[in-house]
């Protein structure tokens, strides 16, 4: 039991989040099933949680960059580059794999999505994602026990 929790807590945390935990958990042993409806859960949650507070965080990482005087990361670099040629549709969609789903909901935020669309098209891609980590994982994970046990 407490290892599903860390799956759901581990798909909570920005840049642990479903590609790298539903894999984990899968390889562990645990139900690939639970593992992918917990770490969407998981994920969805602290990205609908950010989309809720946008203004807050907005404001407390411009605070935070100033005082440190860092540019923007490569990461937050990469996301405008995906905005500009593929909107929120693309943003959220490439998001997980490329620059984590926290950052592509707040990327796409801080562009001009509005927080409705933000949240239909990160529920499409998490949705999306996790279908694809889950069972990819468990296919893969199954033909190399059968022809490698």
């Amino acid at each position: 039991m407490f290892e599903y929790f860390l799956v759901f807590l581990g798909a909570a945390i920005p840049w642990f989040e479903i590609a790298l935990v539903i894999p984990l958990g899968i390889i562990r042993g645990l139900s690939p099933v639970w593992v992918m409806i917990l770490a969407f859960i998981g994920n969805m949650l602290t990205v609908l949680l950010l989309i809720i507070a946008f203004q807050r965080v907005k404001e407390w990482m411009e605070r935070r960059r100033e005082k440190t005087g860092k540019p923007e990361s490569k990461r937050t670099e990469r996301g405008k580059r995906i905005w500009n040629k593929y909107g929120m549709p693309g943003l959220a969609l490439l998001g997980p794999i490329l620059i984590g789903t926290h950052i592509a909901a707040f990327i796409g935020l801080l562009f001009g999505a509005t927080k409705v669309n933000t949240t239909v098209w990160m529920t499409i891609s998490i949705t999306l994602w996790t279908l694809v980590f889950g069972l990819a994982t468990a296919a893969g994970f199954d033909i190399f026990v059968r022809n490698f046990n």
